[in-house]
């Protein structure tokens, strides 16, 4: 067959059609059903479907092979419109062994009904102790009402190569497409692009292994599946949340980026030092996580607003100099790409636990703009906004990603460019040496920044209370109108911004309110409970400090109000838990205090993401409880 694309699918079972599915490819580390999960998942949106992918990271870099903590893979969900979440249990699984399959299964990803697709090379083994390991297993997945198809990834691939580890992935790909009546012409060059750089006779093996696994699966599926596709009529991207972060750093025309590396903030990095140098920017590595934030305040204080990217333990280490960054009223972009915690924490996994460490961590009174994007394509824009902020209120400005946007994937119409988004130049004409260089307005406390090499501007910047020429001044009122001067700023802000909208009916029994990657589960989980008659809405938050206004109107709107977040909250009916003993969630906490509106809520944090179905579960739970109450 060599590197010739299947064409023919004449012996080809007819496929069954489906609005969507979830799709799990999982392995041992190293074995690339990442690489063939993203490729799949592009070659899907590519053909108009909407997808949402999930990467399922081992904790550990080398974990033992064939063991539940190797499962490294991803999961994609495929459907015939928008996709907003990785959805609940898979419909089909890859397994390229049986043990990773039960890291799955521990994690409640498969349900009765879900194909499972193993590699039968494991039964065939001449350790007897994996033969008996694999038959078990596939004996206790059947119990389990999985429907499992031992498959000859391994064999089949040892037709093309001596090493099948290198191969397995693009085999399974080709599976894949087969299963879901995608056109297998489209992958040439998507193989191409990707294996490019190591050689054409890497990218032949890898053509040869697709049409390979392609050809295997039109032979042999007993069932195949159509996800239907809308052509795509408007120019459209597919990226991570990670891609989508760096690509506006470069549209916001920030032109450092100054960062440690750190898991799962790392690959923003490296995707912007594989290209800022086109859009004529440099990525600093610096020696640590303090180093980096020092560096990238320099570049600020000499006039061009620079980012540091980095996850919760690295964010800890800024605080100090986040604190001076306030103090000095200089503008910062910082992105925290939180993963789960405290200290190393879950290092690979998704949560949503840094809210409180971005709003007060420094000491003293030390505001900060947060904001937190909720998707992948907000995860570009919002970088933009926040340069502008960051300058406009002479202010650090920190963004809140998380795993879950960091890797996932999802296609979003494609940006146009616009001259509006990138910082003006710097402004090197005199300085009125009568203007104070912290000339805060009253009524604002806004000011003009001067630059360093502005005639006339020249001052000291200290980190010591000061006044508004920055002279250190210890006098109790220069400290008290520097203190409200840097507070007036966020009211500022606040007035300027519009009440969330509200996702269903404007009133009702029950609110969900969330931030960040949540939105698209707690969506679908609220439309499905309207779709069965029950009164519940939700609303979303992008602005986090300040908080977005007109919440307490909102609030009294409804019977009871609960947030849903992936940080802990005790449960309510735990041992010692009452009214007064109970932690909350962050977002349920910053709520309260500001609306005092006894904000209820759901804080599970079990390292991957909330599966709308269970958000609805508890969610009928609650509704529910009001009834009962009423």
């Amino acid at each position: 067959m060599g590197a010739e694309l299947v064409t023919e699918q004449s012996t080809a079972r007819a496929a069954v059609e489906v609005s969507e599915h979830i799709v799990e490819i999982v392995s041992d580390s190293g074995e690339g059903a990442q690489t063939a999960g993203q490729m799949f998942a592009d070659l899907c949106a590519r053909s108009g479907n909407g997808i949402w992918t999930v990467e399922i990271i081992p904790a550990e870099i080398e974990p033992p092979s064939r063991s539940r903590a190797g499962a490294s893979g991803n999961r994609i969900r495929i459907g015939s419109s928008r996709v907003t979440n990785a959805g609940d249990e898979a419909d089909v699984v890859v397994a390229l062994n049986e043990q990773v399959l039960y890291s799955r299964i521990d994690a409640g990803a498969l349900r009765p009904g879900t194909i499972v697709y193993v590699d039968k090379v494991w039964g065939e083994s001449r350790d007897p102790e994996v033969r008996a390991r694999y038959v078990e297993a596939v004996e206790d997945f059947r119990r389990r009402g999985y429907t499992v198809i031992e498959t000859p990834i391994e064999s089949e691939c040892r037709k093309r190569t001596k090493d099948p580890r290198k191969g397995k992935n693009m085999w399974v790909l080709g599976m894949l497409c087969a299963l879901y009546d995608l056109h297998e012409g489209t992958v040439r060059d998507r193989i191409a692009a990707r294996f490019g750089r190591k050689g054409a006779a890497v990218v032949e093996k890898n053509l040869e292994l697709f049409s390979d696994g392609f050809r295997w699966g039109l032979e042999n599926l007993e069932q195949r599946f159509h996800v239907h596709a809308v052509p795509v009529e408007t120019p459209t991207v597919v990226m991570n949340g990670n891609q989508a972060l760096a690509l506006g750093v470069m549209a916001a025309g920030i032109e450092v980026c100054s960062m440690y590396p750190i898991t799962p903030a790392t690959s923003a990095s490296h995707y912007l030092a594989a290209n800022f140098e086109n859009a004529g920017g440099i990525v600093h590595q610096a020696e640590d996580e303090i180093a980096a934030i020092g560096f990238a305040l320099g570049c600020s204080y000499a006039g061009k607003t620079a980012v540091t990217i980095t996850s919760g333990p690295g964010f800890a280490l800024k605080t100090e100099f986040l604190g001076y960054a306030v103090m000095t009223e200089l503008p910062l972009v910082v992105v925290v790409v939180q993963r789960g915690g405290p200290a190393t924490g879950l290092p690979t996994k998704i949560e949503q636990g840094d809210l409180m460490a971005a709003l007060f961590a420094s000491p003293g009174d030390s505001p900060k703009i947060v904001l937190a994007p909720a998707t992948i394509e907000e995860c570009f824009h919002l970088i933009i906004t926040a340069r502008r902020l960051a300058e406009d209120f002479r202010s650090p400005v920190i963004v809140l990603s998380d795993a879950n946007l960091a890797t996932g994937q999802q296609p979003f119409a494609k940006p146009e460019p616009k001259e509006a988004w990138l910082a003006g130049p710097v402004d090197q004409s005199d300085w009125d040496s009568k203007v104070a260089p912290m000339a805060w307005d009253p009524r604002t406390g806004l000011s003009k920044r001067p630059i360093p090499g502005q005639r006339g501007g020249q001052h000291v910047l200290t980190g010591i209370v000061h006044d508004e020429w920055s002279h250190i001044a210890y006098e109790s009122g220069v400290n008290q109108r520097a203190m409200a001067m840097r507070s007036r700023k966020f009211a500022a802000l606040a007035s300027a911004l519009k009440p969330p909208v509200v996702h269903g009916d404007p009133e009702g029994d029950l609110l969900v309110v969330g931030w960040g990657s949540t939105l698209g589960a707690i969506e679908e989980a609220v439309d499905r409970l309207r779709a069965d008659g029950r009164r519940v809405s939700s609303l979303h938050l992008r602005f986090l400090s300040p908080l977005e206004p007109g919440l307490k109107e909102i609030f009294q709107r409804f019977r009871k109000v609960t947030t849903v977040e992936v940080n802990y909250a005790d449960d309510p009916d735990a041992p010692l838990i009452n009214d007064e003993t109970r932690r909350r969630s962050q977002l349920a906490r910053l709520l309260r205090e500001h609306t005092l509106v006894d904000v209820d809520c759901w804080g599970p944090v079990p390292g991957s993401p909330l599966p709308p179905g269970q958000i609805a579960t508890h969610l009928a739970t609650k509704l529910d409880e009001l009834g009962r109450e009423s």
